[in-house]
């Protein structure tokens, strides 16, 4: 039999095959890869104690009061202390579908590994339960946006002696590899149905390794499990780049030309009343948003991630001034003192403390700070007892004859009546404090004056 040549039997397969390739990848959803969100839009953080921290979540509400002041964007924490996937379907309905969210971001993995070794058994019954959690938040019209589970910091735990003589050899070897692996799992979840997905491990272990360079007993994660501060911001950091959030607050940039009139070109707001005589240069600017100012517990990692250059850049330039120091004050008040060239160059206004807008930042910022750490953390505790009443519940369908466990159930199911009124009390209070941030974030018209002194 004559053979075809290999060239016509190639372009016989590519046109065979070729009708089906679109539709294949038609059949494939892109992930998401931002968070859209608008007014009105509710964002639910769902995880464990690590969530239930109210220090990631915090930061990240931080940074939407802040850069979004006209946008009415709601948020809630729905973070237990020692959560498993489980336990987050079982108050999925009033803890999540309740405040309809538009995007829900899962953190779950560091309890439902059970601080052992990969176990195959394990992990299917994980597999599973996340698989259910990731249903039912699209089964709300959410978008899940699945998250790493974070580093299990083994050298915190061999930095305490107590701690490491109670710790298994094997869980400090071997368990943040398992974090990873999960991870791992959770990724491909997200690109196969198009979710959205965050990597909060590698960036505490990058970090956490760079700075051991130096400090070989640096650790975000002081008892190994749940970031302090600067670790939850790095988590914080990770949710805004991965999802592509906005970087840059505002960028003035002034010409003046050798006749000594000025001309500005900015992005982030508008300016007017500009005008140049005497040396002085004045205008008022009114900005679309603050810059991302943070409480100062979190600050060594600002500094670690050099924060406000990438995420929340204040950019003023000025050419054309005539050489010499220049003194810029804004709405009264001196922040700085520059040269000529520098301005020329360009200066950076986010993290200068003495201006007003980081002043009115970091009021919103202690004001979600208030929130966080009262009706918020008080609304966990509830979800705290009603987790502890499921499990107890669950326990004693199992082992009905039990009596130690009747007598348990029935002691937390005292505690747990009239939840519901106690949750809304919470909310109410949380919504109050709310609309005290509302009328706290919006940046008003300032008058800067750069004066030449020198």
């Amino acid at each position: 039999m004559k053979r075809f040549p290999r060239l016509f039997l190639m372009m016989l397969m590519a046109a065979l095959f070729a009708p089906c390739l679109p539709a294949m990848a038609d059949e494939l959803p892109a992930p998401v890869t931002k968070l859209d969100l608008q007014d009105g839009d509710t964002l639910v953080f769902l995880g464990d104690s690590i969530t239930h921290q109210c220090l990631y979540t915090q930061y990240v509400e931080d940074y939407f009061y802040t850069r979004y002041p006209k946008l009415r964007i709601k948020f809630h924490n729905a973070g237990v202390g020692g959560a498993k996937a489980l336990d987050a379907l079982a108050r999925f309905d009033r803890d999540v579908a309740a405040y309809k969210p538009k995007y829900v971001t899962v953190l779950l993995g560091m309890n439902d590994g059970r601080y052992v070794p990969y176990n195959e058994e394990i992990f299917q019954t994980y597999r599973k339960d996340m698989q259910e959690v990731v249903q039912q938040i699209r089964d709300t019209g959410a978008t899940p946006i699945l998250m790493t589970p974070t580093m299990f910091d083994s050298r915190a735990v061999r930095l305490n002696p107590k701690r490491l003589e109670a710790t298994p050899a094997e869980r400090l070897e071997l368990y943040n590899s398992v974090l990873a692996y999960y991870g791992t799992w959770l990724r491909e979840i997200a690109v196969k149905n198009g979710d959205g997905f965050v990597d909060m491990w590698s960036p505490l272990n990058n970090l956490t390794l760079q700075q051991r360079d130096t400090d070989p007993n640096f650790t975000m994660i002081p008892d190994a499990v749940h970031p302090g501060p600067a670790g939850q911001l790095v988590m914080a950091y990770a949710i805004l780049s991965d999802m592509n959030a906005k970087k840059g607050v505002s960028n003035i940039n002034i010409n003046i030309n050798p006749k000594g009139k000025a001309k500005a070109r900015a992005v982030g707001g508008e300016v007017a009343n500009l005008e140049f005589a005497d040396d002085t240069l004045s205008f008022e600017w009114t900005a679309n948003s603050l810059p991302w100012v943070l409480p100062s517990d979190a600050e060594v990692a600002v500094k670690l991630l050099k924060l406000g250059h990438r995420m929340s850049r204040e950019a003023l330039a000025v050419h054309g001034l005539p050489s010499g120091k220049y003194e810029l004050s804004i709405d009264g008040e001196v922040v700085g003192s520059y040269r000529s060239q520098g301005l020329a160059r360009h200066i950076e206004l986010q993290a200068n403390d003495k201006t007003p807008q980081y002043q009115q930042a970091l009021e919103v910022a202690m004001l979600n700070k208030k929130r966080n750490e009262g009706p918020v953390r008080s609304l966990r505790g509830e979800w705290s007892k009603f987790q502890q009443l499921d499990r107890q519940q669950r326990a004693l369908k199992a082992d009905p004859d039990n009596e130690k466990l009747a007598k348990l159930v029935a002691g937390i199911e005292a505690k747990v009546a009239g939840m519901e009124e106690r949750v809304v009390a919470h909310e109410k209070a949380a919504q109050e404090i709310e609309e005290q941030i509302f009328a706290a974030n919006v940046p008003p018209t300032r008058k800067y004056v750069l004066k030449r002194v020198k």
